[in-house]
This record gives structure tokens, sequence and C-alpha cells, in this order.
């Protein structure tokens, strides 16, 4: 991802970045890079996120991280990639309104965390061709795990099973817990979780 700030000049576009699982020194090498990229994103913003300023941070020579990661963009999409090589499931409650509920309840968490690493990965997406595309494959990976979700509810009886549209109804759910926090930057209201499930399942 570019590190100057916005200019006249087209971005360059995005490219994928290969998903890596290194095992041994190599996985502390990332492990300490990603950390760094971290905390210098929250602390300093988009703006000061520089190879240099991460390998300062992390501990590991310029020439290393310059090699492996390339830039800035390669840098924060194999941060993002790496946060999806995880073994997340959606919530089972043996609902959907309390499935829905709980999901909700998990994006409040992640979107009010103290460092605000979240907001501050979307807010560098804006900013990135690659790190935009990085979360994007994020979101498809997460919203094809709470597809069972739906699933569940459809097996119930709770929902059509050839009708209901997994993905609409996810967004439906999750949407204003985003919208008020990463858009209107309103406090959490600890109630939208739940009130954004019920609407969500009412409408399904």
């Amino acid at each position: 991802m570019p590190s100057p700030p916005p200019s006249t000049d087209d971005p360059p576009p995005p490219r994928e970045t290969p998903r890596r699982r290194p095992g041994g020194r190599s996985a502390r090498v990332r492990e300490q890079v990603h950390r760094a990229v971290r905390e210098q994103l929250v602390a300093e913003g988009f703006d000061a996120l520089t190879v240099d300023s991460v390998a300062a941070r992390s501990g590991v020579h310029r020439t290393t991280v310059y090699r492996r990661w390339r830039d800035v963009g390669g840098l924060l999409a194999d941060l993002l990639d790496a946060a999806a090589d995880d073994t997340w499931t959606p919530p089972d409650t043996g609902s959907l309104l309390g499935d829905l509920t709980a999901l909700n309840e998990e994006v409040l968490a992640g979107l009010t965390e103290d460092p605000p690493i979240a907001t501050a990965l979307i807010a560098a997406s804006f900013r990135s061709p690659d790190a935009a595309l990085a979360l994007r494959r994020f979101w498809d990976d997460r919203y094809r795990r709470c597809e069972a979700l739906v699933e569940r509810a459809a097996a119930r009886g709770e929902l059509p099973r050839a009708d209901t549209d997994a993905r609409a109804l996810l967004v439906a759910a999750t949407a204003p817990i985003y919208h008020q926090l990463t858009l209107l930057r309103a406090p959490a209201d600890p109630a939208l979780p739940a009130r954004a499930a019920r609407a969500a399942t009412l409408a399904a």
C-alpha cells in the first residue's frame, strides 16, 4: 500500500498477496513485524507508516522487511491476510436472533477495542489499494463462515431454505454497528447489537 499522502496521481493497482504460513524463525519475524505495523498504525496513523518505521519498531532489519513485504501495501495486506488464518466460527446459541445478537456483540467489541486496530485498518483500506483488496478477502472469508449461521436457522425452520440470501441477511444485521461506530463515530450503544439483530430477523 502506498504511504505518501493523497495526490492527484492515480494510486497503483492492488496486488494479490500470497498467503504465507511460515514456521520457526520466519514466523517469529512475521509476528514481530505485524505487531510493529499494528502499533505504528494506531499510534501515528497511516501517513507515518513506512517500511523504515516498521523495521525500527520491530527490530527486524530493514532489508529483510523490504525484501519480504516490499512496501507499506505489502505489510498491511499480509497483516489482514494473517487475521483470516484463524479458527473463528460464528456463534451458535440455538436461535437466529441469538446468533445474530452474539455476532453483533463481537463486532461491537472489535470496533471498540483499545487500541483501535480494527478501525485503523478499515481507515487504511481507503488509502491503499492493497489494503482494500486484502480487507475484501477478509470480509469474504468471514461471510463464508457465517453462512453456517443462516443454514442452521433454515434447518430449524426459522428461515426459508431456498429463498434466504445469507450475505444480505448478515449485512443487514451487522451494518448498523459499522454505521454507528465507523461512520457516525457515535458512542457505543450496548443495546444496538440486539436491536439490529432483531430488525434483521424480523425482515428475514
